[in-house]
């Protein structure tokens, strides 16, 4: 029997998932505005569909994403973007397995430079405040900066520095509202949130249909604008909001941001509420997948 001829005009319909997402006050409902109630069992309901391959993308190091998947009962992820994206992880049966090639692809960047020899290139920098050894590995040298700081004049110093050095580099600027500081972390050009959701894409071989990526910060506006499908949930602050439409538009992906609303299913979109929410937007044949989850 022959197969269905599909047209070329008529997208074809995808039924597995590659979701991806951030954790604090994203996934973690641990920001100032409430969370729905079943919120979380759509969301693990969603995650553990035997076609959808979960991934949490944080700046957590791996100690601090199995805290918290301990401390909010989350599902337990196949991958782990961590620390920025300058680390990546399969998890099979609990065991964490480091992916080498990723490694391989950021190490360049640095010239074989370590953090130590960064953080040197930048020691008369008084606005630098150095994170605990726990937020830092061998790919990224984080920071906290004050909120009254000029911190747009403090990156370009930081990025001209370390250019002076050969070093290629991202700087990624975020806010912890909880704490009041600013954060900014020094990764490889070739290293970040949304690379390494690219980098796994491919790896794994997923279309840019099967995908969606949930975020809230800062640190997600380079996914938020990207051509990745993605959805900011609605606890997300104003500034974010206005960032990544503003950044998503001048780049024309406006089309793959989706901005949580909180008017699916009676939920209010904020964290796993929004994640969910995104999800059946790019892809409401998946809304069969949630029956039985509340």
């Amino acid at each position: 029997m022959t197969e269905p001829i599909t047209k070329k005009n008529e997208p074809e319909i995808r039924k597995r998932l590659l979701l991806c997402t951030d954790l604090d006050r994203t996934l973690i409902p641990n920001g100032d505005q409430p969370e729905s109630e079943h919120a979380r069992d759509y969301f693990r309901r969603l995650s553990e569909h035997h076609q959808v391959t979960l991934v949490y993308v944080t700046g957590r190091h791996q100690q601090l994403v199995e805290q918290a998947v301990a401390d909010y009962g989350l599902p337990q992820a196949d991958f782990v973007i961590g620390d920025v994206g300058s680390s990546l992880y399969r998890i099979t049966n609990n065991h964490w397995q480091y992916q080498a090639d990723w490694h391989e692809i950021i190490s360049h960047d640095w010239q074989g430079k370590n953090i130590s020899e960064l953080q040197s290139y930048l020691a008369d920098i008084e606005a630098l405040e150095l994170q605990e050894a726990s937020k830092q590995n061998t790919h990224k040298l984080s920071y906290y900066i004050s909120l009254d700081s000029d911190h747009q004049t403090l990156i370009a110093t930081i990025k001209q520095r370390l250019q002076q050095h050969a070093i290629a580099s991202s700087l990624i600027w975020s806010i912890d509202r909880l704490a009041n500081i600013g954060l900014l972390d020094i990764l490889p050009a070739s290293a970040g949130k949304c690379q390494a959701i690219e980098f796994l894409m491919k790896k794994l071989d997923y279309h840019h249909s099967e995908t969606v990526f949930a975020g809230d910060s800062g640190n997600d506006i380079c996914v938020l604008s990207s051509s990745v499908p993605a959805v900011l949930v609605a606890n997300a602050d104003a500034e974010v909001r206005q960032q990544a439409v503003k950044v998503a538009k001048l780049k024309h992906h406006q089309s793959c941001l989706y901005l949580a609303r909180g008017d699916f299913m009676g939920m209010n979109g904020n964290y796993s509420a929004g994640i969910v929410e995104g999800v059946i937007h790019y892809m409401p044949h998946l809304k069969d997948w949630l029956r039985g989850a509340a």
